[in-house]
């Protein structure tokens, strides 16, 4: 089925305006953020893709991941710029430009979401146009080295990296994917649609790559995950697939999760570094044509934050974290932060809180030092 015909299955939705109900986040200033609107394809079945851009300070060229966004349930007009904070900051603390593009009916992006009826296989091979696309423009970018190039994909983003991955682009090394598939409840079979369409793209993708699926993952049980990687290497496609158990509540929001980092990257880690790309992180990594960036980096010299390692390493953290977010300290070395979600101070103060009897209080609040008492006190 070509893309042209899964494009006349879907209701196109050519308005680009954002719901009313959208609160845009506050820029990273640390991660360098933006936001740019990409061309993907022409005429009647073209698109601009609001997409998201995080890299580190200086000009590169920086090796490149383009992370691939998933679908949350209702019309994708109504789903938020995806951004990946957790992941996007581990990268670029490692020196990668990082790219998440919303594709076509998405968020802002315009365009119309490719539904392509229950064939679960064409829906990812139209999805993965885009990411064509998405390249096309970083590959023009003067910061990107072309030659060093992954992409990553979490759920329905994980689907259209496995797509993707049946022709070649050049510069791209490797892909990983993070629970992905696609479940269509309104279709009968759509877990045998699912593994056949891994089956179909593991035919034509040689790409090296690297899986994460769990076994309480809300989505996929273990024995469609054990369907999909085995018509997948079946059918000639090379990968690893990592099972790490249970995670939390789901297993599914592993990749979204802070609390997931240390499952997923240092296999993250180990296949970079097969492919011979970085791993090691950077010095810094505050914005350095940011005042109130160089002002908290200059305040975590400060004895407090000097006392010991640990709260060096998470005050590094802090800067890098998103918006709103909060550090504390106590008297005695002792230090917790916290970011987004409800009240973050009240949060970095009951992190600090659980490492020390001694009184905690705010050092840093989103770009400002708050802390005005002595180290020693």
């Amino acid at each position: 089925m070509t893309r042209s015909t899964l494009l006349l299955l879907a209701v196109l939705a050519t308005s680009s305006a954002v719901p009313a109900n959208a609160a845009e986040p506050r820029p990273n200033k640390a991660l360098n953020e933006q936001i740019v609107f990409v061309k993907s394809g022409s005429g009647l079945f073209g698109a601009q893709l609001e997409t998201t851009i995080f890299k580190p300070n200086g000009d590169g060229p920086f090796p490149l991941v383009v992370i691939n966004h998933g679908k949350e349930f209702g019309n994708p007009r109504f789903q938020p710029r995806a951004r990946y904070i957790v992941a996007s900051r581990e990268f670029v603390r490692r020196g990668y430009a990082v790219l998440i593009p919303m594709r076509g009916g998405f968020s802002r992006s315009s365009g119309g979401y490719v539904e392509g009826g229950c064939y679960i296989a064409g829906n990812g091979m139209a999805q993965a146009a885009d990411v064509r696309a998405a390249l096309d423009f970083a590959v023009e970018q003067p910061y990107v080295d072309r030659r060093r190039m992954i992409v990553v994909g979490q759920s329905h983003g994980g689907l259209t990296t496995m797509a993707f991955g049946t022709s070649s682009y050049p510069g791209v090394l490797g892909l990983v994917n993070f629970a992905g598939g696609l479940r269509l409840n309104n279709c009968h079979g759509w877990a045998d649609s699912l593994a056949a369409a891994f089956g179909e793209y593991g035919a034509s993708n040689r790409y090296p790559t690297l899986w994460f699926y769990g076994d309480n993952d809300s989505y996929w049980s273990k024995e469609v995950v054990a369907d999909m990687y085995s018509r997948y290497v079946g059918a000639g496609g090379k990968a690893r697939l990592v099972s790490f158990g249970a995670f939390k509540d789901d297993a599914h929001k592993l990749f979204s999760d802070q609390k997931g980092l240390p499952v997923w990257w240092p296999e993250v880690e180990r296949f970079l570094a097969g492919l011979g790309l970085p791993v090691k992180p950077l010095a810094t990594l505050e914005a350095a044509d940011d005042p109130a960036l160089r002002r908290l980096a200059e305040a975590g010299q400060a004895a407090a934050i000097r006392a010991s390692e640990r709260c060096r390493n998470l005050y590094q953290t802090f800067i890098d974290a998103d918006y709103p977010r909060a550090f504390a300290v106590s008297g005695d070395g002792r230090c917790g932060y916290a970011w987004g979600g409800e009240d973050p101070n009240q949060r970095a103060i009951d992190f600090c809180r659980g490492k020390t009897d001694k009184l905690c209080e705010l050092y840093a609040v989103d770009d400002e030092v708050v802390w005005s008492r002595k180290a020693n006190d």
